[in-house]
């Protein structure tokens, strides 16, 4: 009985060969084989998780600008203060303390949008970072699962190449018995009829008497 020692391919998957024993000797069994592959792969990461570990307080007081100031509250809410703003400048019900055109109004919005925009180009870049992260684990990924693939075509391949060989052994013990039924019958045709007759009576099964046969 032949048997296939363990051996490493050497394969960037690790594939290891699990021995094999073969119940047919005279079989190809250097080509039976299991392959078992070392699935040695990174953990695969939560990109959000991983990436918000390594936020900043800077980077979160950005997103949190980034995300009022681009919200419906701060456009109404803005809204509502520029438009009491000039109704009470206009109308004068008070003292108007910033007259048309409007000159404090727009030194307020010209220092309002000079800070948040560079709140807003940083939360887009934390955003950009996070998604070449996103997209660099999703390469990886891919790359596992075309190597887990390959790997399955290839121990379904060997599978094949098991099966077929088993179905020639069992046409090739099949034409071996038919063979031998022929010359059975060819020698019991040249055979004495009282050899024939001696081995049909001994290969037949011992026939029970019933109970009333025997009485």
């Amino acid at each position: 009985m032949d048997m296939i020692s363990k051996t490493d391919t050497g394969s960037s998957a690790g594939k290891r060969e699990q021995p094999v024993n073969s119940p047919f000797s005279h079989l190809d069994v250097t080509q039976w084989r299991f392959p078992k592959f070392a699935h040695k792969h990174p953990p695969i990461i939560n990109v959000n998780e991983a990436h918000e570990e390594k936020l900043t307080a800077g980077a979160k007081i950005a997103d949190a600008v980034a995300s009022t100031v681009g919200s419906w509250p701060f456009i109404i809410m803005q809204s509502i203060i520029l438009f009491c703003w000039i109704v009470l400048n206009v109308v004068g019900w008070i003292k108007a303390w910033d007259p048309y055109p409007f000159i404090l109004l727009n030194l307020a919005l010209s220092f309002q949008a000079a800070y948040a925009a560079p709140f807003v180009m940083m939360s887009q870049n934390r955003q950009a970072e996070k998604d070449r992260l996103t997209a660099e684990n999703d390469y990886l990924t891919d790359c596992k699962g075309e190597e887990e693939l390959r790997n399955v075509m290839e121990h379904l391949d060997h599978q094949d190449h098991m099966i077929i060989q088993l179905l020639e052994h069992i046409e090739a013990q099949h034409e071996r018995i038919e063979a031998l039924h022929q010359i059975i019958l060819q020698r019991l045709e040249l055979a004495p009829p009282e050899v024939v007759k001696a081995a049909m009576l001994a290969n037949e099964p011992p026939s029970q008497d019933t109970p009333d046969q025997q009485q």
